[in-house]
């Protein structure tokens, strides 16, 4: 009975060992993911720029008025979200559904998404990112907005 002692304590201490460094991954691997992903509200204003910039290009080509207020964004639904390169910047490229509504439209429309969202150069801030074609045909050249700040 005296020997099976000791083989119980280094299964004890084993298994102790072992919920450390499990535990410890944890908090490495959230601690890595968390950092990475852009908030909610910088999706949002990336998602209403999205719809301003196209709202301007379509009133140049038809030489319309630029409309005066921005798109009101809501219920935005992630779907899929992976780390990409944007040139030389780390970078977000973001898929999912959204609810959008016109200024002094009464119809809210529920639309599919995919945006690029490129890291600020001191990871605080976030731009719209998009993709423009190739000069080269090799590499991707990309167009950068600053997203508004507050």
């Amino acid at each position: 009975m005296t020997t099976m002692l000791p083989d119980f304590v280094q299964l004890r201490w084993n298994a102790l060992i072992c919920r450390v460094i499990s535990f410890g991954l944890v908090l490495v691997l959230t601690a890595c993911s968390g950092g990475a992903e852009p908030p909610r509200s910088a999706v949002l204003k990336a998602l209403s720029l999205q719809i301003q910039l196209t709202q301007r290009s379509i009133s140049r080509t038809l030489d319309l008025p630029e409309p005066a207020e921005d798109p009101t964004v809501s219920r935005v639904r992630i779907e899929d979200q992976q780390t990409v390169l944007i040139g030389e910047q780390s970078g977000m490229k973001i898929k999912g559904r959204f609810d959008w509504q016109l200024p002094g439209d009464t119809f809210q429309v529920d639309s599919p998404f995919e945006i690029y969202l490129e890291r600020g150069d001191l990871g605080e801030s976030w731009r719209l990112a998009r993709p423009t074609g190739s000069q080269d045909g090799l590499s991707q050249d990309w167009l950068t907005f600053p997203l508004p700040l507050s």
